[in-house]
């Protein structure tokens, strides 16, 4: 194919203040007969503005976007073979890649390292404040004091409860009341805060973004979603949303921050700034940096751009996304969030390892992750769905006070609940050492000293008081999470799931790995643990079934698999519990598989009527082209224009009394005979354009898209000849080819529309929300929730 574009160039502050990642990029149409490209005749030497872009809630064109780069870069490489200077354009075009993905990785690890340290402060706040820099959490604050001990090291004088602050005594009945009221008070205010400022400054930045970041990849535009103003409301909000207790994490808002750091920054280079595809490459690494700074896992981030949130990921951006992963990880590490100059959020030593007996209870805790998974989709849509539909969603400040309110009511008396969800995962995964003072290792000490264990593991002991206490609050908080989590999900502040998910599977696993190891302990002659866990052995570590337990359970709701073990092993460390972890996975997803095939996010785009072709949803139908086309039986004729006998008035009343993105052009209305296809946008541009800028175009003026215009009378007005704005080779198909086929052509080339022929004549068109409706319509689901296409 040869193609004819125009291009305009855009300043670049107008382009970024516009706000989405779909401003003007510049484009054209084709013209294509045999070799080059040949200038129109009738237009104005200048480039046409905004021909070839596209409308808000519209789907970009892949094949023309792609094309378009194949030519400009066809272009550059002939012209480096002519002068040094040209050489070096192309060789700085060819570095422009990798130097934006070093831009990326930097700013978004930058962004997401201060995410963190602002979180962990403001998360502290709510318990106390320290006296030698109000700017200290807890931990920093303690640092430095020489009179912590071992068994209590989060106290000292310095860091001071806000009881002891106001009415001087940390102990007793009214210190706890004040304690409790104080963390309802900051937990209101953040809540309050976060919501206002979302629904103030940017609306966009509100949930999780993965949704709108997959059906932006597949081709979607949503101007405005990946904006400056996006980025600096989600950024600021997100800390405040994490710090006020609700039940969410920052991961997934970490993606939508990082792609928002991509977007604007492809406003500094031209080639990502004037193409809608070539953005998308860069948007897919963006999402790959955004898990590689959420969770220090850059190899897991890369799996789960590839996984989860990509349309296209051709080799390059493979390589690309791994090496803004890599400069993302390195720009967190330097700045240390976490002050134990390791990358990874929840770093576990765990001395004894698995039995293949211990494969049983990893693959019931998938079985509880598929479940819980499942339960929770449709929960949660469900509540999603009634917020839509009633004047709850019309209340959105009201419902997230609400809901803040309630979770630091219930939370606050429970140890468990009242720590964020990052420490619980933290205390969950620990494995117990003979000095720890956490409740989860109150075990009785052992009577003799050899049943201490080897080296440095730990004997399996007899659960204690404290232990039980610790059981009963982790029953109490896995109920609550798992209630909370649903209304949660979904409110007009920023919100992710993997903690949230995480958490529930962590509890669970936790709860099920003590009762494993005290029945190990009070059985260790029965025919499971014979030969293997002997007296005095370190058989059973909970803290690994904490573990697998969370990957089910964050499996269970996304549906990630390979990725998920990856990012799973990165975040811990604990590389040799593989096999555990990939056996609860797929065990979670065979599950959930059972009771829908969508994950939490695909849902969510359901619920939306995004234009989303899903991948993973097979086309079992037998029907054909024709029984989708439009237009159906009954239906008005399909509006097509001629390609030499239709004035310019005649042209502006069939797009004017239409609302479709495009027309077929034909030989003539008896004929049909496909000629091409025009789009709407750029035939009113077109149009406008000529009235304004050529003389002589008027309404009566005949509008040609044929190479050479027809005869006509010396007294008729100039025509206006359109050819160079026409698609001369759009996708067809016959009436008799099959829709899983047609499908496929949709998914495989990323299409907006496919005309439809019978012997050359055109018939009719297939959209791709006339896939989507088709599809909804067998599957028994509302058809008129696609909203877009």
């Amino acid at each position: 194919m040869g193609w004819e574009f125009w291009t305009r160039q855009l300043d670049e502050e107008e382009l970024v203040e516009n706000g989405g990642y779909d401003e003007y990029s510049s484009s054209s149409r084709a013209g294509m007969n045999g070799g080059g490209p040949k200038k129109l005749v009738d237009l104005l030497e200048d480039p046409l503005p905004g021909v070839g872009t596209y409308e808000d809630f519209n789907t970009i064109d892949w094949v023309r976007e792609k094309s378009k780069d194949r030519d400009r870069h066809r272009e550059i490489t002939n012209k480096s073979r002519q002068s040094t200077v040209a050489l070096l354009r192309s060789l700085s075009d060819a570095f422009s890649g990798w130097l934006l993905m070093l831009l990326v990785g930097l700013m978004a690890g930058a962004l997401a390292g201060g995410i963190d340290i602002a979180a962990h402060w403001l998360t502290d706040l709510k318990g106390g404040v320290c006296l030698i820099g109000f700017w200290f959490n807890h931990e920093h604050c303690c640092w430095t004091s020489n009179e912590t001990t071992f068994q209590e090291r989060d106290r000292c004088p310095q860091w001071q409860s806000w009881a002891e602050l106001i009415v001087g005594n940390s102990e007793g009945a009214f210190a706890y009341i004040v304690n409790y009221l104080m963390y309802i008070f900051w937990a209101l205010l953040f809540a309050f805060l976060a919501v206002i400022l979302v629904r103030a400054f940017a609306p966009y930045a509100c949930g999780s973004g993965i949704p709108e970041i997959k059906t932006i990849l597949s081709g979607f535009i949503i101007r405005g979603y990946l904006g400056k103003w996006t980025l600096i409301t989600k950024t600021i909000t997100l800390v405040l949303a994490v710090s006020s207790g609700l039940s969410l994490g920052k991961e997934g808002p970490l993606v939508h921050v990082a792609c928002c750091c991509a977007n604007i920054l492809c406003h500094l280079f031209t080639k990502y700034r004037k193409n809608e595809a070539k953005r998308r490459e860069v948007l897919s690494a963006a999402a790959a940096v955004g898990v590689s700074v959420a969770f220090g896992a850059p190899i897991g981030g890369v799996l789960f751009s590839l996984e989860e949130v990509s349309y296209y990921f051709p080799l390059k951006t493979l390589w690309r996304s791994f090496f803004a992963a890599l400069v993302a990880a390195f720009t967190l590490r330097s700045i240390n969030p976490f002050g134990n100059s390791r990358l990874v959020l929840f770093y576990v030593e765990f001395h004894a390892p698995w039995h293949l007996i211990e494969l049983a209870p990893f693959i019931l805790l998938g079985i509880f992750g598929g479940l819980w998974g499942a339960l929770f989709i449709r929960a949660n849509i469900a509540w999603c769905r009634r917020r839509k539909t009633t004047r709850l969603g019309h209340y959105p400040v009201i419902e997230v006070l609400v809901v803040a309110a309630l979770t630091a009511l219930i939370a606050y008396p429970n140890s468990y609940t009242r720590m964020s969800g990052s420490e619980l995962i933290s205390e969950l995964f620990n494995d117990c050492s003979l000095l720890d003072s956490s409740q989860l290792c109150g075990y009785k000490q052992p009577v003799n000293v050899s049943e201490t264990g080897v080296g440095n593991s730990l004997a399996d002991r007899p659960a204690g008081e404290g232990l039980y206490t610790a059981l009963w609050q982790l029953a109490l908080a896995l109920i609550f999470k798992m209630l909370i989590t649903v209304i949660t999900f979904g409110m007009k502040v920023p919100s992710g799931l993997f903690i949230p998910s995480m958490a529930v599977g962590a509890i669970a696993g936790r709860l099920l790995g003590v009762g494993m190891e005290q029945l190990a302990y009070y059985n260790h002659d029965w025919l499971i643990f014979r030969g293997w866990c002997s007296p005095g052995a370190d058989c059973i570590t909970p803290g690994l079934y904490a573990m697998v337990g969370a990957a089910a359970c964050l499996g269970g709701v996304t549906r990630m698999t390979v990725s998920l073990v990856v990012i799973m092993f990165e975040l811990t460390g604990g590389l040799e519990y593989i096999v555990p972890l990939m056996a609860a996975t797929m065990t979670s997803k065979w599950v959930a598989d059972a009771f829908g095939r969508e994950g939490i996010y695909e849902a969510h785009i359901r619920l939306n009527g995004y234009p989303f072709l899903e991948a993973k949803e097979e086309f079992e139908h037998s029907s054909l082209a024709v029984d989708v086309m439009r237009p159906r039986r009954g239906d008005p004729a399909l509006a097509v224009l001629t390609q030499d006998s239709m004035t310019v008035e005649e042209v502006e009343t069939v797009v004017d009394s239409t609302h479709y993105s495009g027309f077929p052009v034909v030989v003539s209305q008896e004929s049909q005979r496909l000629v091409g296809f025009v789009l709407r946008r750029d035939l009113l541009i077109s149009i406008d354009n000529a009235r304004k800028r050529q003389d002589g175009v008027v309404s009566t003026s005949q509008v040609v898209f044929t190479e050479h215009a027809p005869t006509q009378p010396p007294e008729a007005p100039p025509p206006l000849r359109l050819r160079g704005i026409m698609d001369l080779s759009p996708f067809t198909v016959t009436d008799h080819t099959p829709m899983d086929i047609t499908v496929d052509i949709f998914r495989k080339l990323g299409l907006r529309q496919c005309l439809v022929t019978h012997n050359g004549r055109l018939l009719g068109i297939i959209t791709k929300k006339d896939i989507l409706k088709h599809m909804a319509q067998i599957a028994n689901r509302d058809p008129d929730s696609i909203l877009f296409n």
